[in-house]
């Protein structure tokens, strides 16, 4: 009878316990199983960490009860993301996620046993990141952003937006990609008769003169490549365009959020949320080498109509309707 007393008395407790929200480490861990730990490695601020959060929790990932998520940033500082991506294995986590092509090869050179997701890495096999778009092969896989091709439109829209631009100066810094990318510009510069001038820039202080060599030459336009520096400085560089009213094309919205002209790029977003689903499949017991890479489905061209006012621009209707986002 005592024993039968002291077993309701306990079952009363816990249940009083679960009401105050006092339950033990793994009983909050359910109902997902055991607690998945997920890194995440990008250069810096910029790019889409809640478009992957809110994937997961569409995927029914909670954090704190299923699912805990170590974020990394580099803070636009490509050279701390080795050390970034070695804190991550330290921790042993189950899946590392990078934003972007450096990322994932800095997590590539810290693990080859650890799964590694990109959200959005270009030139894969060129690189060395995965064996085949098909056939991945080892511990990587995720999401490429055809960025080659995609700085050549940006060029286009960029000449049909000013059409009487003829000189372009090429903002870029050294980066995994950048070599083809200067190509493709290069290509797409000669069909659209256009002269292009590229200007290297390998620190933050080096942006000012970057923007007075411009002037020098007579730029009409500026487009900029990727690179974590420019997300990070993406407020600057819009500033800069504005000062020496250079209309100025991008690879990020975000610095068309902040001032810049346009930019026409994978839906960030979108690859990031699609990243999820690779975690999630690889946490379900899923090989990374057996998963595909996957291309972007969902583009976006974003339009500051505002600045294109302040540099005497009338962006052309059929291009606004083309926008999927106008700021005014």
């Amino acid at each position: 009878m005592i024993r039968r007393a002291y077993a309701i008395a306990l079952v009363a407790l816990a249940a009083c316990l679960g009401l105050l929200g006092l339950t033990s480490a793994a009983d909050a861990q359910q109902p997902g199983g055991t607690m998945r730990h997920v890194g995440y490695l990008s250069p810096g601020p910029g790019y889409p960490f809640e478009a992957f959060r809110e994937g997961l929790r569409e995927l029914g990932y909670v954090e704190g009860r299923n699912i805990a998520i170590e974020r990394r940033s580099a803070e636009g500082k490509p050279e701390r993301l080795q050390y970034l991506a070695a804190d991550l294995v330290r921790l042993r986590v189950d899946v590392i996620v990078t934003a972007t092509t450096a990322a994932t090869q800095a997590a590539q050179r810290a693990t080859t046993t650890i799964p590694i997701v990109f959200a959005l890495a270009d030139e894969p096999v060129e690189l060395g990141l995965v064996a085949s778009v098909a056939k991945p092969g080892g511990n990587i896989t995720g999401l490429t952003g055809l960025m080659a091709e995609l700085t050549a439109k940006r060029l286009e829209l960029l000449k049909e937006v000013s059409p009487r631009v003829t000189r372009v100066a090429v903002l870029w810094g050294p980066y995994p990609f950048s070599a083809r990318v200067l190509r493709e510009v290069e290509s797409a510069s000669r069909t659209l008769g256009l002269t292009l001038h590229a200007i290297e820039v390998r620190e933050v202080i080096e942006l000012t003169s970057a923007f007075e060599r411009m002037t020098a030459w007579r730029a009409e336009a500026l487009l900029v490549l990727p690179h974590p520096m420019f997300v990070a400085q993406r407020t600057r560089l819009a500033e800069l365009a504005a000062k020496h009213r250079l209309p100025s094309t991008y690879h990020l919205k975000e610095f068309v959020e902040v001032g810049g002209l346009m930019s026409y790029a994978p839906d960030a977003a979108d690859m990031s949320r699609r990243a999820a689903g690779y975690v999630d499949k690889i946490l379900k017991g899923a090989k990374p080498g057996a998963l595909p890479v996957e291309q972007p489905t969902k583009f976006e061209l974003v339009i500051n109509v505002k600045t294109a006012k302040s540099l005497g621009l009338k962006v052309p209707q059929s291009l606004l309707l083309q926008a999927d986002e106008v700021i005014k």
